[in-house]
């Protein structure tokens, strides 16, 4: 009877460790957790990167994105969302490999006339942006109005620095150029750094 019993805690024993092991495979692989939505498909672009090259949609595919509409002479919203993002930019930077290479930051000027090359850089080397992995786009006006517009819904009225008003939100898209999520940065203070960096690194495990 005592050997019975002592089989019978040892059988426990041994299910009670397969089921944590199973809960802890589950885990790192991501079961059972619901993956973020799509929401909507960054449609096809061609601009001016800070450095002079070109840059298209499918050159910064096969990397998670975040992408960002501003102007440089934005007097309130832009400078602290894109200090956010110059966060974001940092917290992956702790992971070799990571930024650059696996993720990565694309901010689009909708304001060409007046946000030069020299201008945009001036703009990223103040929130230090590395530009390994950050992308400070300039094109076409109406162009990027459209991209802005249609693809990523974020209203823009007014067609110079002078009488914008813009909507403020950071989308985060996948590697085959599905949006994934918006975050409203409308008050820049509230978008968690921590939270965007773990919705990065889980698009680059799915």
């Amino acid at each position: 009877m005592n050997i019975m019993k002592k089989y019978k805690w040892s059988w426990l024993l041994i299910a009670v460790c397969l089921i944590a092991a199973g809960f802890l495979v589950a885990n790192v692989l991501g079961l059972g957790k619901s993956k973020l939505p799509v929401v909507g498909q960054v449609a096809d672009f061609r601009m001016e990167n800070v450095d002079g090259s070109t840059v298209s949609r499918d050159d910064t595919a096969g990397k998670v994105r975040l992408m960002y509409f501003y102007f440089t002479s934005c007097p309130d919203v832009c400078p602290p969302t894109t200090m956010v993002l110059s966060q974001v930019q940092n917290e992956l930077k702790k992971e070799e490999g990571v930024f650059g290479e696996e993720a990565a930051i694309v901010s689009f000027s909708f304001d060409p006339e007046t946000d030069t090359r020299e201008k945009i850089k001036a703009f990223g080397d103040k929130f230090f942006a590395d530009y390994s992995g950050w992308y400070f786009l300039r094109g076409d006006q109406e162009e990027t109005r459209q991209l802005m517009q249609g693809s990523f819904k974020i209203p823009l009225i007014g067609n110079s620095a002078e009488n914008y008003t813009h909507g403020n939100r950071i989308a985060l898209v996948d590697r085959e150029n599905n949006i994934r999520k918006m975050y409203d940065a409308s008050d820049p203070s509230n978008v968690v750094v921590a939270d965007v960096v773990k919705d990065i690194q889980g698009l680059i495990k799915e």
